[in-house]
């Protein structure tokens, strides 16, 4: 009978273990036309990171051409069947590892590509596959329309204005199909917001019988314990298997000795 129990608690351990392994920290992508336009941006990543967020960055490389870490992503052109680096993803499969894609400046070119659908860069065809995933587009709002590459080769920073009648109506066009566009400084704050809600259920805790709390929302923040825990003590927190609980988070839990149960819905 000893050997039974004994047996059983290893089981439910090891699938514990496993659910934990599964819970992966949400995640971002930040896309950027050169490898020094990120460095404008090191608050964005100050606040992802306190927010329990992890963020990637990807570097244009030309227009069909990128590098994410040490992999060159390429836009597969006419013909070409195998890319300079076959363990890269496709663009449209980068979306699939992200909660949702930034893009701190869009050029007149890409803009409306991905505004008429048709693919052929890195960008379009990022936003594409991260719009028909259903995910989050953040977008600079004041941004000229021009790469960095062209201002310097040109000698200017902004769009004579028809061009910049047709860049509006391009960024319309964009918002219609889910893009959000917002400030340079807020893309982090507001990349934070959405990974915190989703459209049908924001973070909300349930109290239930024995001392036990139903989470609906997709990511537990510390924040959100602490402000539960000032509510109403509670012994048990329940989530879906697909909700994520950051490091902070968890660690909170486990000194206030609350279980963590992956049994609610969602």
């Amino acid at each position: 009978m000893e050997i039974k129990m004994m047996v059983e608690s290893i089981v439910r351990e090891l699938l514990n273990a496993a659910n934990r392994q599964e819970i992966k920290q949400p995640k971002v992508l930040y896309i950027f036309h050169d490898s020094t336009a990120h460095e404008a941006f090191t608050d964005h990543f100050i606040w992802l990171t306190n927010h329990d967020i992890h963020h990637d960055i990807l570097f244009l490389d030309g227009e069909a051409s990128s590098w994410l870490g040490k992999h060159q992503v390429e836009c597969s052109g006419r013909g070409k069947i195998i890319a300079s680096d076959e363990f890269a993803p496709s663009p449209l499969e980068v979306p699939q590892d992200y909660e949702g894609i930034v893009i701190p400046e869009i050029d007149l070119d890409n803009a409306a590509r991905a505004a008429l659908g048709m693919k052929g860069t890195i960008i379009s065809e990022i936003i594409f596959s991260t719009l028909v995933q259903h995910k989050f587009v953040l977008i600079g709002d004041d941004i000229s329309g021009l790469k960095r590459a062209e201002r310097r080769t040109l000698k200017t920073l902004t769009l004579p204005k028809p061009y910049v009648n047709l860049f509006d109506y391009y960024k319309m066009e964009l918002q219609m199909y889910g893009v959000e566009f917002g400030p340079l400084k807020k893309l982090a704050e507001m990349a934070v917001s959405k990974i915190r809600s989703t459209p049908a259920r924001t973070e909300v805790g349930i109290q239930v019988a024995d001392g036990a709390i139903v989470y609906k929302g997709r990511l537990v923040s510390a924040d959100w314990v602490a402000r539960e825990i000032k509510k109403k003590p509670f012994r048990t927190l329940q989530v879906g298997r697909k909700t994520i609980i950051s490091a902070l988070a968890k660690d909170m839990l486990q000194e206030k000795g609350i279980t963590i149960d992956y049994t609610a819905e969602g």
